[in-house]
Protein backbone atom coordinates (compact mmCIF):
# COMPACT_ATOMS: atom_id res chain seq x y z
CA UNK A 1 0.00 0.00 0.00
CA UNK A 2 1.34 3.41 -0.94
CA UNK A 3 1.81 5.92 1.85
CA UNK A 4 -0.43 8.99 1.65
CA UNK A 5 -1.25 12.12 3.52
CA UNK A 6 -3.93 12.09 6.17
CA UNK A 7 -7.31 13.28 4.95
CA UNK A 8 -10.15 14.51 7.15
CA UNK A 9 -12.49 15.21 4.22
CA UNK A 10 -15.15 12.82 2.97
CA UNK A 11 -13.70 10.95 -0.02
CA UNK A 12 -16.59 11.60 -2.39
CA UNK A 13 -16.48 15.02 -4.03
CA UNK A 14 -20.20 15.12 -4.67
CA UNK A 15 -21.61 14.26 -1.27
CA UNK A 16 -24.72 16.38 -1.87
CA UNK A 17 -25.76 14.35 -4.92
CA UNK A 18 -27.92 11.22 -4.80
CA UNK A 19 -26.02 8.04 -3.99
CA UNK A 20 -25.73 5.07 -1.70
CA UNK A 21 -23.84 6.67 1.21
CA UNK A 22 -22.86 4.93 4.43
CA UNK A 23 -20.81 5.95 7.45
CA UNK A 24 -17.31 4.54 7.22
CA UNK A 25 -17.47 2.79 10.61
CA UNK A 26 -20.72 1.04 9.61
CA UNK A 27 -19.15 -0.06 6.32
CA UNK A 28 -16.13 -1.51 8.14
CA UNK A 29 -18.38 -3.34 10.60
CA UNK A 30 -20.37 -4.81 7.70
CA UNK A 31 -17.07 -6.03 6.23
CA UNK A 32 -16.42 -8.05 9.40
CA UNK A 33 -13.75 -5.86 11.04
CA UNK A 34 -15.51 -5.81 14.40
CA UNK A 35 -17.99 -3.66 16.27
CA UNK A 36 -18.50 -0.03 15.35
CA UNK A 37 -16.41 1.02 18.35
CA UNK A 38 -13.62 -1.31 17.22
CA UNK A 39 -13.76 0.06 13.68
CA UNK A 40 -13.61 3.63 15.01
CA UNK A 41 -10.33 2.69 16.69
CA UNK A 42 -9.02 1.44 13.33
CA UNK A 43 -10.02 4.72 11.70
CA UNK A 44 -8.47 6.87 14.45
CA UNK A 45 -5.24 4.85 14.26
CA UNK A 46 -4.88 5.65 10.57
CA UNK A 47 -5.24 2.04 9.45
CA UNK A 48 -8.05 2.71 6.99
CA UNK A 49 -7.57 4.22 3.53
CA UNK A 50 -10.29 5.56 1.27
CA UNK A 51 -9.47 6.03 -2.39
CA UNK A 52 -5.77 5.70 -1.57
CA UNK A 53 -5.76 8.27 1.25
CA UNK A 54 -5.64 7.57 4.99
CA UNK A 55 -8.88 8.70 6.62
CA UNK A 56 -9.08 9.48 10.37
CA UNK A 57 -12.43 11.27 10.17
CA UNK A 58 -14.97 9.33 12.26
CA UNK A 59 -17.87 11.19 10.62
CA UNK A 60 -16.74 10.25 7.11
CA UNK A 61 -19.34 8.77 4.76
CA UNK A 62 -18.45 6.75 1.70
CA UNK A 63 -20.39 6.03 -1.46
CA UNK A 64 -20.85 2.27 -1.55
CA UNK A 65 -19.83 0.76 -4.86
CA UNK A 66 -17.83 3.83 -5.87
CA UNK A 67 -15.35 4.66 -3.10
CA UNK A 68 -12.51 2.14 -2.55
CA UNK A 69 -11.85 1.30 1.11
CA UNK A 70 -8.71 -0.59 2.19
CA UNK A 71 -7.39 -2.10 5.43
CA UNK A 72 -3.78 -3.33 5.64
CA UNK A 73 -3.50 -2.89 1.88
CA UNK A 74 -6.48 -5.09 1.14
CA UNK A 75 -9.56 -3.72 -0.60
CA UNK A 76 -12.69 -4.40 1.47
CA UNK A 77 -15.99 -5.69 0.15
CA UNK A 78 -19.12 -5.32 2.22
CA UNK A 79 -20.94 -8.47 3.31
CA UNK A 80 -24.39 -6.99 3.10
CA UNK A 81 -27.45 -8.58 4.65
CA UNK A 82 -30.48 -8.48 2.39
CA UNK A 83 -33.09 -6.07 3.78
CA UNK A 84 -36.68 -5.54 2.64
CA UNK A 85 -39.13 -2.93 3.91
CA UNK A 86 -42.30 -1.11 2.95
CA UNK A 87 -43.04 2.61 3.52
CA UNK A 88 -46.36 4.44 3.31
CA UNK A 89 -45.08 7.55 1.53
CA UNK A 90 -46.86 10.79 2.48
CA UNK A 91 -47.61 13.66 0.12
CA UNK A 92 -44.87 16.27 -0.28
CA UNK A 93 -41.89 13.92 -0.09
CA UNK A 94 -39.66 13.32 -3.12
CA UNK A 95 -38.34 9.86 -4.00
CA UNK A 96 -34.63 10.68 -3.90
CA UNK A 97 -31.61 10.44 -1.58
CA UNK A 98 -31.11 14.19 -1.80
CA UNK A 99 -32.94 17.11 -3.37
CA UNK A 100 -31.28 20.17 -4.87
CA UNK A 101 -34.18 22.37 -3.73
CA UNK A 102 -33.98 21.17 -0.12
CA UNK A 103 -37.35 19.41 -0.19
CA UNK A 104 -38.13 16.53 2.17
CA UNK A 105 -37.20 13.08 0.82
CA UNK A 106 -38.52 9.61 1.59
CA UNK A 107 -35.16 8.85 3.25
CA UNK A 108 -35.96 11.42 5.96
CA UNK A 109 -38.59 8.91 7.12
CA UNK A 110 -36.12 6.05 7.55
CA UNK A 111 -33.55 5.51 10.33
CA UNK A 112 -29.93 6.17 9.38
CA UNK A 113 -28.97 2.51 9.16
CA UNK A 114 -31.67 1.96 6.50
CA UNK A 115 -31.26 5.23 4.59
CA UNK A 116 -28.94 3.61 2.03
CA UNK A 117 -31.57 1.23 0.67
CA UNK A 118 -32.66 1.68 -2.97
CA UNK A 119 -36.38 1.75 -3.77
CA UNK A 120 -38.36 -0.01 -6.47
CA UNK A 121 -40.78 2.08 -8.52
CA UNK A 122 -40.66 5.76 -7.60
CA UNK A 123 -43.62 7.88 -6.58
CA UNK A 124 -43.60 11.58 -7.42
CA UNK A 125 -43.88 14.38 -4.85
CA UNK A 126 -47.67 14.67 -5.19
CA UNK A 127 -48.34 10.94 -4.98
CA UNK A 128 -48.55 8.76 -1.88
CA UNK A 129 -48.69 5.16 -0.80
CA UNK A 130 -46.65 1.99 -1.07
CA UNK A 131 -42.91 2.27 -1.65
CA UNK A 132 -40.70 -0.83 -1.51
CA UNK A 133 -37.08 -0.53 -0.33
CA UNK A 134 -34.47 -3.28 -0.62
CA UNK A 135 -30.77 -3.79 -1.26
CA UNK A 136 -31.69 -6.89 -3.27
CA UNK A 137 -30.74 -5.42 -6.63
CA UNK A 138 -31.70 -8.52 -8.61
CA UNK A 139 -35.22 -8.47 -7.16
CA UNK A 140 -35.66 -4.76 -7.95
CA UNK A 141 -34.52 -5.32 -11.53
CA UNK A 142 -36.88 -8.24 -12.02
CA UNK A 143 -39.88 -6.51 -10.41
CA UNK A 144 -39.48 -3.34 -12.48
CA UNK A 145 -38.53 -4.88 -15.83
CA UNK A 146 -41.43 -4.52 -18.30
CA UNK A 147 -41.10 -8.13 -19.48
CA UNK A 148 -42.33 -9.46 -16.13
CA UNK A 149 -45.52 -7.36 -16.18
CA UNK A 150 -45.75 -7.05 -12.39
CA UNK A 151 -49.06 -5.40 -11.49
CA UNK A 152 -49.25 -2.10 -9.58
CA UNK A 153 -52.60 -0.97 -8.16
CA UNK A 154 -53.58 2.65 -7.48
CA UNK A 155 -56.51 4.53 -5.97
CA UNK A 156 -57.03 7.56 -8.22
CA UNK A 157 -59.42 10.47 -7.70
CA UNK A 158 -59.97 12.62 -10.81
CA UNK A 159 -61.65 15.99 -11.29
CA UNK A 160 -64.59 14.90 -13.44
CA UNK A 161 -66.85 12.02 -14.33
CA UNK A 162 -65.57 10.00 -17.29
CA UNK A 163 -67.81 8.62 -20.02
CA UNK A 164 -67.96 4.93 -20.84
CA UNK A 165 -65.98 5.67 -23.98
CA UNK A 166 -63.18 7.35 -21.98
CA UNK A 167 -63.06 4.45 -19.52
CA UNK A 168 -62.83 2.02 -22.45
CA UNK A 169 -59.92 4.03 -23.85
CA UNK A 170 -58.05 3.81 -20.54
CA UNK A 171 -58.61 0.05 -20.43
CA UNK A 172 -57.52 -0.60 -24.01
CA UNK A 173 -54.63 1.88 -24.18
CA UNK A 174 -54.00 5.60 -24.69
CA UNK A 175 -51.06 7.44 -26.21
CA UNK A 176 -48.67 9.03 -23.70
CA UNK A 177 -44.93 9.74 -23.70
CA UNK A 178 -43.28 6.58 -24.97
CA UNK A 179 -46.26 5.44 -27.05
CA UNK A 180 -49.47 3.49 -26.53
CA UNK A 181 -50.05 2.11 -23.03
CA UNK A 182 -50.73 -1.57 -22.46
CA UNK A 183 -54.19 -2.72 -21.45
CA UNK A 184 -55.04 -1.73 -17.89
CA UNK A 185 -57.58 -2.63 -15.25
CA UNK A 186 -59.85 0.39 -14.66
CA UNK A 187 -62.63 0.07 -12.07
CA UNK A 188 -65.08 2.79 -11.00
CA UNK A 189 -65.29 2.85 -7.17
CA UNK A 190 -67.47 5.95 -6.77
CA UNK A 191 -68.59 8.95 -8.78
CA UNK A 192 -70.38 12.31 -8.62
CA UNK A 193 -70.93 15.22 -10.95
CA UNK A 194 -67.63 16.80 -9.81
CA UNK A 195 -65.28 13.82 -9.51
CA UNK A 196 -64.75 10.09 -9.89
CA UNK A 197 -62.73 7.58 -7.86
CA UNK A 198 -61.02 4.82 -9.80
CA UNK A 199 -58.91 1.78 -9.07
CA UNK A 200 -56.31 1.48 -11.82
CA UNK A 201 -54.08 -1.58 -12.28
CA UNK A 202 -51.12 -1.32 -14.66
CA UNK A 203 -48.26 -3.63 -15.62
CA UNK A 204 -45.90 -0.90 -16.80
CA UNK A 205 -43.95 1.72 -14.89
CA UNK A 206 -43.43 4.76 -17.11
CA UNK A 207 -42.78 8.19 -15.59
CA UNK A 208 -46.03 9.81 -14.42
CA UNK A 209 -47.93 7.11 -16.30
CA UNK A 210 -51.23 7.27 -14.38
CA UNK A 211 -51.34 11.08 -14.56
CA UNK A 212 -50.58 11.03 -18.28
CA UNK A 213 -53.25 8.40 -18.92
CA UNK A 214 -55.89 10.47 -17.14
CA UNK A 215 -54.82 13.63 -18.99
CA UNK A 216 -55.08 11.73 -22.28
CA UNK A 217 -58.86 11.38 -21.76
CA UNK A 218 -59.33 15.02 -20.76
CA UNK A 219 -59.27 14.87 -16.96
CA UNK A 220 -56.84 15.72 -14.15
CA UNK A 221 -55.66 13.67 -11.18
CA UNK A 222 -56.74 15.11 -7.82
CA UNK A 223 -55.05 12.43 -5.69
CA UNK A 224 -53.07 9.28 -6.41
CA UNK A 225 -52.15 6.52 -3.97
CA UNK A 226 -50.35 3.24 -4.70
CA UNK A 227 -52.07 0.42 -2.82
CA UNK A 228 -50.28 -2.66 -4.12
CA UNK A 229 -47.02 -3.65 -5.83
CA UNK A 230 -47.19 -7.22 -7.10
CA UNK A 231 -48.47 -9.27 -4.18
CA UNK A 232 -47.28 -6.70 -1.61
CA UNK A 233 -50.16 -4.68 -0.11
CA UNK A 234 -50.13 -1.39 1.80
CA UNK A 235 -53.11 -2.34 3.97
CA UNK A 236 -53.33 -0.33 7.22
CA UNK A 237 -49.72 0.84 7.52
CA UNK A 238 -49.93 4.43 8.89
CA UNK A 239 -48.85 7.33 6.67
CA UNK A 240 -45.14 8.09 7.06
CA UNK A 241 -44.40 4.78 8.78
CA UNK A 242 -42.38 1.79 7.61
CA UNK A 243 -42.06 -1.86 8.56
CA UNK A 244 -39.90 -4.83 7.50
CA UNK A 245 -41.42 -7.39 5.17
CA UNK A 246 -42.32 -10.83 6.46
CA UNK A 247 -40.61 -13.90 5.03
CA UNK A 248 -43.89 -14.82 3.33
CA UNK A 249 -44.11 -11.38 1.66
CA UNK A 250 -40.51 -11.65 0.43
CA UNK A 251 -41.12 -15.12 -1.01
CA UNK A 252 -44.25 -13.85 -2.77
CA UNK A 253 -42.31 -10.97 -4.35
CA UNK A 254 -39.73 -13.47 -5.62
CA UNK A 255 -42.57 -15.40 -7.20
CA UNK A 256 -44.01 -12.18 -8.73
CA UNK A 257 -40.58 -11.48 -10.24
CA UNK A 258 -40.32 -14.97 -11.75
CA UNK A 259 -37.44 -15.90 -9.45
CA UNK A 260 -39.18 -18.66 -7.51
CA UNK A 261 -41.97 -21.16 -8.02
CA UNK A 262 -45.19 -20.84 -6.06
CA UNK A 263 -45.80 -23.24 -3.18
CA UNK A 264 -48.48 -25.02 -5.23
CA UNK A 265 -46.10 -25.57 -8.14
CA UNK A 266 -43.32 -26.75 -5.83
CA UNK A 267 -45.60 -29.22 -4.08
CA UNK A 268 -46.82 -30.60 -7.44
CA UNK A 269 -43.23 -30.90 -8.63
CA UNK A 270 -42.31 -32.75 -5.44
CA UNK A 271 -45.28 -35.09 -5.92
CA UNK A 272 -44.25 -35.76 -9.53
CA UNK A 273 -40.66 -36.54 -8.50
CA UNK A 274 -41.87 -38.83 -5.73
CA UNK A 275 -44.21 -40.66 -8.14
CA UNK A 276 -41.40 -41.09 -10.67
CA UNK A 277 -39.11 -42.48 -7.98
CA UNK A 278 -41.81 -44.97 -6.91
CA UNK A 279 -42.29 -46.15 -10.51
CA UNK A 280 -38.54 -46.70 -10.92
CA UNK A 281 -38.41 -48.73 -7.70
CA UNK A 282 -41.38 -50.86 -8.82
CA UNK A 283 -39.60 -51.60 -12.14
CA UNK A 284 -36.59 -52.92 -10.23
Amino acid sequence: MKSSTTSSKPPSKTASKPGNYLRLNRFLADCGLGSRRKTEELISSGLISVNGEICRDLSCKIEVGKDEVSYAGKILNRKEEKLYLILNKPLGYVSSHADEYGRKTVYDLLPEHLAHLPYAGRLDKNSEGLLLFTNDGVLIKQLTHPSHKVEKSYRVVIDRKLSRSALKQLREGVVIDGGLTQSAGVFVKSESAQEMQLKIVIKEGRKRQIRQMIEAVGAKVVSLKRLQFGSLQLKDLPVGRWRPLSRSEINSLYYDAGMRESKDKRSKSDEARQAATTIEKDKK
